[in-house]
């Protein structure tokens, strides 16, 4: 059982508008609650203190696992992966194609979009339908 309680996943989940804080996927076109990710994962030494606990989707999730850093597929170096907790998502990504992708605009942004496979085909398609029926792309 997790040691995060109840009030502080609602908090986190609340405070980001019920949105992924990767791929700013609503939670109620995703049909399903979204998780608490450790954004320093506990394997790395996260704690499970609110600084370090961003709300994220399953598909997110599941990409990220523990990295906390890829590569940057423009530069070929290492960049660190998108912390919310300290870094505004305007500042590293844009939505592209009326709202479909996303677009990494910094090393950061470019490695997340990346490593967590931001713009894959499920995910695109299912965006195409959300912004053909104004639900998507979120108010950021």
């Amino acid at each position: 059982m997790s040691s995060i309680s109840q009030s502080i996943r609602q908090q986190v989940v609340s405070e980001a508008k019920q949105c992924c804080e990767y791929c700013m996927t609503q939670q109620l076109l995703i049909g399903m609650p979204l998780v608490i990710d450790h954004v320093i994962p506990r394997s790395a030494g996260g704690s499970d203190k609110r600084e370090n606990l961003a709300a994220c989707c399953y598909r997110c999730n599941e990409f990220k696992g523990a990295k906390t850093q890829a590569t940057d597929p423009m530069t070929g170096e290492q960049a660190p992966l998108f912390n919310p907790r300290q870094q505004i998502w305007s500042d590293h990504f844009a939505w592209t194609n009326a709202g479909t992708h996303i677009a990494g605009l910094t090393a950061i942004g470019r490695a997340t979009v990346e490593t967590l496979k931001l713009n894959n085909d499920y995910i695109v398609e299912a965006r195409k339908i959300w912004v053909a029926q104004n639900w998507h792309p979120p108010e950021l």
